[in-house]
C-alpha cells in the first residue's frame, strides 16, 4: 500500500480478503477465488461495486461434487473419502456442506482432515489411515510441489485414489484432476488489469466465472494401483498421462 500502486492483484481467497482489508480505494483484481460472494468479497458477480473485480476459480458447489462423481466412475466401490483441506482458506471451508452432501448421495462417507502447512502432512496421513480411507480428495494447500509429490507417493503406497480440483497435482502423481486451468486465470487477470489501467472502474466490471473445465487422468498411477479406467472416461479426458 505504501508503494501507491495503480492495481493490486490478489491470488486465492485468503490473499483477496487480506487485500480487501488493506484498501477500499486501490483497484483489486482477484483470481483463483472459490466463491467471491460467499467469501464476502463482493455482493454481486455481475456488478461487484467497490474496488474489486476479477475471476472466480470455479463454482465450487458444482465442480467439487463433479470430482467425486468422476471418482465413482473409476472405482464404483469406493465408500470412504478423506478430504485434505486448509482450514484457513474460507473457500474450502464453505464447500464442506456441498461435498458432504455429494458424498452421501454417491454412497461415500467423507472425513475432513486439516492441513495448515507441510509440517502437518504426516499427521494427516496417519489420520487418513486411521479413518480407513479408500480415496483422498486434496484441495490446494500451502505446500511445495515436493510435498504434493509426498501426498501422491503416500496415496500410491497405501493404494488410495488421490483426486483433486487443482491444476498440476495429477502431473505429480495424483490419479485425476478436474477443474479450471490456472493459466486461464492468469491471462484473464491480465485483461482486467488492462481495462482498469485504461480507465475502467473495477466495480463496473463483472466478475468472470470459468466456462472451460478440463479432465486429466494419470494412467501411470492408475496402472500402478491396478485400476481399470473406463474407456468412455478416457475418451472424455483432455489429457492422459501415460
Amino acid at each position: 500500500m505504501r508503494l501507491k500502486v495503480d492495481v493490486l492483484v490478489a491470488e486465492s481467497t485468503p490473499a483477496s480478503l487480506a487485500a480487501m482489508q488493506a484498501t477500499r480505494t486501490i483497484p483489486i483484481v482477484i483470481l483463483s477465488v472459490g466463491d467471491p460472494v460467499a467469501s464476502g468479497l463482493v455482493t454481486n458477480l455481475a456488478r461487484p461495486g467497490g474496488n474489486i473485480t476479477g475471476l472466480s476459480l470455479w463454482p465450487a458447489i458444482e465442480v467439487v461434487p463433479k470430482v467425486l462423481q468422476l471418482l465413482k466412475e473409476v472405482v464404483p466401490s469406493v465408500s470412504r473419502l478423506a478430504i485434505l483441506r486448509d482450514p484457513t482458506n474460507s473457500a474450502q471451508v464453505l464447500t464442506d456442506g456441498p461435498i458432504n452432501e455429494a458424498g452421501r448421495k454417491l454412497g461415500m462417507r467423507t472425513q475432513h482432515i486439516d492441513v495448515r502447512a507441510a509440517a502437518g502432512l504426516q499427521d494427516a496421513f496417519a489420520e487418513a489411515l486411521n479413518q480407513r480411507a479408500q480415496a483422498l480428495f486434496v484441495y490446494p494447500l500451502h505446500v511445495t510441489l515436493a510435498d504434493i509429490r509426498r501426498i501422491a507417493d503416500f496415496a500410491l503406497e497405501n493404494r488410495l485414489l488421490a483426486v483433486t480440483n487443482w491444476e498440476g497435482y495429477a502431473e505429480q502423481g495424483f490419479l485425476m484432476f478436474y477443474g479450471t486451468r490456472l493459466t486461464d486465470q492468469h491471462s484473464g487477470a491480465g485483461a482486467f488489469i488492462a481495462k482498469i489501467l485504461n480507465g475502467a472502474a473495477p466495480g463496473d466490471l463483472p466478475i468472470e466465472q470459468p466456462t472451460k473445465f478440463e479432465l486429466v487422468i494419470n494412467m501411470k498411477t492408475a496402472n500402478a494401483l491396478g485400476v481399470d479406467v473406463p474407456h468412455a472416461l478416457l475418451a472424455r479426458a483432455d489429457k492422459v498421462i501415460e
